[in-house]
């Protein structure tokens, strides 16, 4: 449907990593994992409302001490107080929350200025002179963080004759009844049809698709302008990593770079009839991930071990020589640089185990849930409490159980929690949802009278390894 030339350019040129996943998916989480290299409970960011625990260093906080430059421009979505801007970068410029498409008010250490123009070329332009006043031999970490395709969707003026004509494929699942579905997840206010609102579309609703006997035409009729404005959102960043790519190739930093394409998170895009992310369904857990390193990855390659955000850190310290053992003393990740490689890595984990903290938030009431993922069966609990996570309302649902077959139904709308036929396999499926909270010291939900841990690193022995980690950078200095 939509073309991206320069997207596709880096996994031709690169590797396509198929299994890739977030461990919470909503966007300041996802952010604070990719940078730390642990969970929500470790890193403090549980939600879109919590601020990263400063305690807890960054894999560019170790890049920067190792002699690179570093620099970020964009999104970053995890807070703007004393001890939550960015910190480890040499440069940076930001904007303040989700920031603005058109003419975006940003944030730099000098402090806040409207910048004229559209975000993404804006952020890219910024990327470039950033780029350019580096020696062709320094060693250099550049996170170029758009804010597209977040939405409302508001796309470049040179981009919205793009897919104007109404025909934009439905998915499969357009029309889901949710027939086999938890309580918790039909509550969720995520539809297209009934929540979907003029924010977000941006033109008046016709008075004939008002009403329950409109409801079909309705949600078709918001799709189509929903992914028109996605899509050339898409476009944009297309446009604009090609001006990266083309500048990496104008100053012979191809070979000896490594260029890594991602998001925070998966969104729905019509999907079950939603849009947006949170819950566990793959259209949301799942990340696009190309990567690019041509003095190390084979041209073309593919890769399906499953890899989660919390594996990144790791993974880009392992590309610049660090060991993340010494460099993150909190990591739970793992480094997937092997794969990169094509190689097999003995005793990499066979699941995924996810988390989503914010329950029953105000705009979407997404309940509160854990699971495991494997290559071929997903496991959901919905235990129906927020836990006193600040912006989750303290409302409870009864505990619920979600169980997908991926090889008989990849499509996630049989739910076989309580088949009798599934009853060995759920079995085994929450012994292996147990193994991996213990391994990534997460507390499982044990009822309403059972307080959760203090946000932060409350393992004691993270904790002890942190006090280290900060005495020896302050030797340092």
């Amino acid at each position: 449907m939509n073309r991206t030339p320069n997207l596709d350019r880096i996994a031709a040129e690169g590797m396509r990593l198929d299994a890739v996943y977030c461990t919470n998916s909503i966007c300041s989480p996802s952010r604070a994992s990719i940078l730390t290299g642990t969970y929500s409970h470790v890193n403090g960011v549980s939600s879109i409302w919590t601020e990263m625990d400063y305690r807890v260093p960054t894999f560019v906080e170790a890049l920067q001490q190792d002699g690179y430059r570093t620099a970020l421009f964009g999104k970053w979505h995890l807070g703007e107080g004393p001890t939550a801007t960015p910190r480890g970068f040499d440069a940076w410029t930001v904007f303040p929350g989700q920031g603005d498409y058109i003419d975006p008010e940003m944030i730099d250490p000098q402090g806040r200025r409207v910048r004229e123009g559209y975000a993404t070329e804006i952020v890219t332009d910024m990327s470039l002179e950033w780029m350019d006043s580096l020696d062709d031999d320094e060693p250099f970490c550049l996170m170029v963080h758009h804010k597209a395709p977040h939405r409302p969707w508001v796309p470049d003026e040179k981009h919205k004759h793009l897919y104007a004509d109404g025909s934009i494929p439905e998915p499969d699942t357009f029309f889901d009844d949710y027939a086999t579905r938890s309580r918790a997840v039909r509550g969720v206010r995520m539809s297209i049809a009934d929540d979907m609102g003029g924010e977000d579309l941006k033109v008046p609703m016709p008075d004939g698709l008002r009403g329950p006997e409109n409801r079909a035409a309705r949600m078709r009729w918001k799709y189509q302008i929903y992914m028109r404005d996605y899509l050339q959102c898409i476009q944009s960043i297309d446009d604009n990593v090609g001006r990266i790519l083309d500048r990496l190739d104008e100053r012979g930093l191809t070979e000896d770079t490594l260029v890594v394409y991602t998001s925070d998170q998966g969104f729905f895009l019509g999907d079950h009839g939603w849009f947006d992310k949170r819950l566990m369904f793959d259209q949301s857990l799942q990340m696009p991930m190309l990567m690019r390193w041509p003095a190390e990855i084979a041209a073309g390659s593919r890769y399906e071990a499953i890899i989660t955000n919390v594996d990144f850190a790791a993974t880009f310290l392992d590309v610049c020589g660090l060991d993340a053992a010494d460099a993150l003393p909190s990591n739970q990740g793992r480094s997937f640089r092997p794969f990169l490689r094509g190689e097999h890595v003995d005793g990499w984990a066979d699941a995924v185990y996810y988390r989503y903290w914010e329950h029953d938030d105000p705009i979407h009431a997404a309940p509160a849930h854990y699971g495991i993922r494997t290559a071929d069966y997903k496991l959901i609990y919905y235990y129906g409490a927020g836990l006193g996570v600040p912006g989750a309302s303290e409302a409870r649902f009864d505990p619920e159980w979600e169980l997908y077959d991926l090889s008989a139904h990849p499509a996630e709308v049989h739910n076989v929690a309580d088949d009798p036929d599934y009853a060995e396999i759920k079995a085994e499926l929450e012994a292996k949802l147990a193994e991996y909270q213990r391994r990534y010291r997460d507390e499982p939900y044990r009822g309403p009278d059972t307080p959760h841990p203090d946000w932060g690193p409350y393992d004691a022995g993270v904790f002890e390894r942190l006090a280290l980690f900060v005495d020896s950078t302050r030797a340092a200095k």
